[in-house]
């Protein structure tokens, strides 16, 4: 915990400050956890926002200060796929609209602008993305609280509500799934490559 409980306690009867202190003392994390998550980085603010003002208007519902901790991860989990929701209408509403010709000139001056502010971050960013591509957004989700927020299996059941064994279950297949769509990807590369 980053926090002490009498501070959680302080905050759920409405003391400012100690909210103040929370944020504070999570923000990087959850921040961080947001980037990983939408992989928009000009958006990561937003949504760290929308967390942070569920967290004050529901702070009253927390059972007890102990599970805090999981309980702002999920708060954080929701307000990803939340984000990503509202992300994927706006564009199927967008491209919609947009003339194919608009849609490729627009494509072009977003990868110009990416390529010259991220290259470095950009191959790193493929190397994840090409393993989490062609899977769902449950499984990625999954795998970067386990694997790269580095979550034990007890905060895990805490956000996601079942026991250690069914969690078991779920990272073995999430991460099953994505090894089978990295080999999958890589055939279709190297038979492009070959011309067959």
């Amino acid at each position: 915990m980053l926090v002490e409980f009498e501070l959680i306690e302080r905050a759920r009867e409405g003391d400012d400050a100690a909210f103040n202190q929370i944020v504070l003392a999570y923000r990087k994390r959850i921040l961080g956890t947001i980037a990983r998550l939408i992989s928009r980085s000009e958006d990561v603010e937003d949504v760290g926002q929308e967390v942070f003002v569920r967290l004050y208007f529901s702070l009253d519902q927390l059972r007890s200060p102990e599970v805090f901790e999981p309980w702002l991860y999920r708060l954080t989990v929701n307000a990803a796929y939340d984000y990503l929701r509202r992300q994927r209408r706006r564009a199927e509403a967008r491209l919609g609209d947009l003339s194919e010709k608009q849609v490729m000139m627009a494509d072009a001056a977003e990868g110009g602008r990416r390529h010259e502010e991220a290259e470095r971050l950009n191959r790193l960013h493929d190397t994840v993305e090409a393993l989490f591509a062609n899977v769902s957004e449950e499984d990625r989700i999954l795998l970067t609280l386990k694997e790269v927020e580095g979550l034990s299996l007890k905060e895990l059941e805490k956000i996601y509500r079942v026991n250690e064994n069914a969690l078991k279950v779920r990272l073995f297949r999430a991460r099953q799934r994505v090894l089978k769509a990295y080999a999958a990807s890589n055939q279709t590369v190297e038979r492009e490559a070959t011309g067959q």
